[in-house]
């Protein structure tokens, strides 16, 4: 399957809210087996396909880096059902801000309804790391990046970081 250029901030893609797909659109199965692929040759946990050009509602998580095939989760069209717990403040990154890394604020634990590539539906309630990238890959489908969930103690910190890749965006 072919590697994805993933795009970058500040590509206005990133900020477009994805469009519902049909479940049973045969060409789904490639785009996910690609969004997989792109991912795991990214070093990323999930994957949003605007995140490579494609305004539609399907990402991809898998905490595992690719070492246990059960922890591969395809979500399509999802929602966040809802977020519970303590707001936390912990590190995260982007695929589309490589090399950028701060704290976010995210729920503690999130319950999201979505459909599997049978285009079964189905919800799931995550903590840890699944929860946070299940809101994080969510955003993204809404047109929202984590840099949008930094407090402004953490924004003043990568402020120069971002003028950067707008500047390096425009030379491009």
């Amino acid at each position: 399957m072919p590697i994805l250029p993933i795009r970058r901030y500040p590509d206005p893609v990133l900020r477009q809210k994805a469009q519902p797909v049909d479940p049973k659109d045969p060409q789904l199965p490639a785009l996910v087996a690609d969004l997989f692929d792109s991912m795991y040759a990214a070093e990323g946990v999930g994957l949003a396909a605007n995140q490579v050009g494609l305004p539609v509602r399907v990402a991809v998580i898998d905490t595992s880096a690719g070492q246990d095939p059960q922890a591969r989760l395809v979500l399509i069209n999802p929602e966040i059902l809802a977020t519970s717990g303590e707001l936390l403040e912990e590190d995260e990154g982007c695929l589309s801000f490589p090399g950028l890394r701060a704290k976010a604020r995210r729920s503690e634990r999130a319950t999201v309804r979505a459909q599997g590539l049978d285009g079964q539906p189905f919800e799931l309630e995550a903590v840890g790391l699944l929860g946070k990238a299940l809101q994080h890959e969510v955003d993204h489908l809404n047109g929202h990046l984590f840099i949008d969930h930094l407090p402004l103690g953490q924004q003043a910190l990568i402020s120069g970081k971002l003028k950067q890749m707008k500047r390096e965006a425009v030379k491009a």
